[in-house]
């Protein structure tokens, strides 16, 4: 799904983010996230996540937001900002995109600005303060002492 661009500010893009996930498909877990990207263009997308009984066979929000952007805009899209929302029984959970995700949003937007909202509903920047992805790519080990490794505890 995509709308207007016009003035968008990581307000919208949260608001955005929050109505996606309202669209969640979450029976088992009732754990609901929500996606909104900015491409470079202009144009927002959202996405929201999609659970199967067979767990590795669902779709994170981010993944599916960054499916819809290609759709609408073609193999050369390019990620600019994208904010996630995530809510557990209705309360609001901490939830910063999975490995697979920063892979797929590396992949479309390598200098993209991420957001997530945090447990106390601000929007934390995924990127730390050196300014690099923690990715866990090759042999590299994610620091559990920074907060976009530590594991947020799914039912």
């Amino acid at each position: 799904m995509a709308t207007p661009a016009g003035a968008i500010d990581d307000a919208a893009l949260l608001q955005a983010a929050e109505a996606a996930l309202r669209q969640a498909y979450a029976k088992y877990s009732d754990f609901r996230v929500g996606a909104a990207l900015l491409t470079s263009s202009g144009r927002v997308f959202h996405g929201c996540n999609v659970e199967i009984i067979s767990f590795p066979v669902g779709r994170c929000a981010e993944r599916n937001a960054i499916a819809a952007a290609v759709l609408g805009e073609g193999p050369t899209m390019r990620i600019a900002r994208l904010v996630v929302a995530a809510e557990f029984r209705g309360g609001i959970a901490a939830c910063s995109p999975c490995g697979a995700c920063r892979q797929a949003i590396v992949e479309f937007g390598a200098d993209a600005t991420v957001l997530y909202r945090d447990a106390g509903a601000a929007l934390s920047d995924l990127i730390d303060p050196t300014g690099s992805w923690p990715l866990m790519v090759g042999r590299r080990r994610c620091d559990r002492t920074k907060p976009y490794c530590r594991r947020v505890r799914r039912p």
